[in-house]
């Protein structure tokens, strides 16, 4: 069962690391069937409560899975491997598509905000015990969401939307809850759910976002909480529609104990409006707990690590009061460098969102001249469904091109390719296309998200 490996340790946490090594080593293999609790027991002279308790610290942990007497063993994609750390090596002279990075052409010089920022704190340095968030980055969001029709919420600083993300779940569910998310969605958000502990029920999307059939379905199998990236979504790019959102409030308004988290990344280099799923025509809330997180990471600049959250104001004081007890604040250092790149961005969004509208609207145009069907209606990328994922990236790889395989972005959906836009230009577009018709044949029509 485990091979030349031989799991010990007297106490629960004892057990539980050393299988975690393992997994982290490569020793335990994902899909590894654990030994059943009571033979795992004996073999260590310990009492199979203890065994049971280290499967469950290695559960809530994210590294195994069980279910039931089929047993216990390694997950597909133990916590400890995460999706974007398998990297797909670029040779010389190949572009990388992979990466799903902003265009650093687009992105506004940090200097002069820098030097505002440092000559601030200079003036009035930040100790301990000063507000956690800057009023002048406050009063930038507040605004933003409330020009976007956001609904009237409390303002929380984090450290980037998946920080904002974390902290929202963490503090209003409990290990062993399902979250109901996108498929394919954010690999970051599928590595995060089972190192909560959390369980993720796939949805399944299209151009306008998700299925309203198939996030009822999970709502209704217990998920407790829905993830829903309202524009730019990764990898697939759809972009929720007035029509779609209707839709899905009225999904989530027969589920109103749902924690509802709009993920908005997309914010400041898109040109979709913002539909919101917390709140309806009139200001009528859908549902009691939610909230809205924007990251200034795709306008301003990944290293950027901060997003402000809207929400209710019961959630976000949870995450305020969780904040506190550990990283304290946001270096307001960032927060007032942001909110300088807000007020004084001398590339408005618009015009940042034509540009990226412009290379995904070339490569999809050249793929369909192709008899290629593909998906990118927001954002930095483009998801081609493909018959199958290694054989198209190890092709497309020999052809010069090195592009995400969806295996980082799936749970139960097609195979598909990730392709980042943000750099392509219409000539290498029109080139990667007759590439990747040339690698998939006379396979033609692949055009379904789910």
């Amino acid at each position: 069962m485990l091979g030349d490996y031989r799991i010990t340790g007297r106490r629960a946490n004892e057990i539980a690391a050393d299988i975690e090594r393992a997994v982290g080593a490569g020793r335990l293999q994902p899909g590894a069937a654990l030994p059943p609790l009571r033979d795992l027991a004996g073999e260590l002279g310990v009492n199979p409560n203890t065994v049971a308790a280290a499967y469950r610290l290695l559960r809530d942990r994210g590294v195994i899975e069980t279910a039931g007497r089929k047993g216990s063993r390694v997950r597909p994609r133990p916590v400890t491997t995460p999706r974007d750390q398998v990297r797909i090596p670029v040779p010389p002279g190949a572009r990388d598509l992979s990466l799903g990075n902003p265009d650093p052409a687009l992105l506004p010089a940090l200097a002069p905000a820098l030097a505002v920022a440092a000559a601030t704190a200079d003036r009035t340095p930040v100790l301990y015990g000063a507000p956690p968030a800057d009023p002048a980055l406050l009063a930038l969001a507040g605004a933003s969401f409330r020009a976007d029709g956001a609904p009237e919420g409390e303002l929380a600083v984090c450290s980037g939307s998946l920080d904002a993300i974390e902290r929202v779940l963490t503090t209003q569910l409990r290990p062993g809850d399902t979250v109901a998310v996108e498929d394919p969605g954010w690999g970051s958000l599928l590595d995060l759910l089972p190192a909560l502990g959390l369980r993720p029920v796939p949805v399944l999307l299209d151009d306008e976002g998700p299925l309203p059939a198939s996030l009822a379905e999970a709502l209704a199998a217990g998920a407790r909480a829905a993830v829903v990236t309202v524009r730019a979504q990764n990898p697939t790019g759809a972009a929720l529609t007035a029509r779609r959102a209707a839709e899905l409030r009225a999904v989530l308004a027969a589920h109103p104990e749902t924690v509802l988290i709009e993920d908005d990344h997309g914010h400041g280099m898109v040109d979709q409006p913002y539909e919101s799923l917390a709140v309806g025509p009139g200001g009528v809330l859908t549902l009691a707990r939610w909230a809205v997180v924007r990251s200034a990471s795709k306008a301003y600049g990944p290293d950027l690590r901060l997003a402000v959250m809207c929400g209710e104001p019961d959630v976000v004081a949870r995450v305020l009061g969780r904040q506190r007890l550990d990283t304290g604040w946001v270096s307001l250092l960032l927060q007032h460098t942001v909110a300088e790149l807000w007020r004084t961005d001398a590339a408005p969004a618009g015009r940042v969102a034509a540009a990226y509208r412009e290379r995904r609207a070339a490569l999809l145009a050249a793929l369909a001249q192709r008899g290629i069907r593909a998906h990118g209606e927001s954002g930095l990328n483009v998801w081609v469904p493909v018959p199958e994922e290694s054989g198209v990236v190890a092709a497309l790889v020999q052809h010069g091109w090195v592009v995400a395989p969806g295996a980082r972005f799936r749970l139960q959906s097609p195979p598909g390719v990730r392709i980042t836009v943000a750099e392509l230009s219409p000539a290498e577009a029109t080139r990667l296309a007759a590439d990747l018709a040339s690698v998939l044949g006379s396979a033609v029509g692949h055009s379904r998200l789910s």
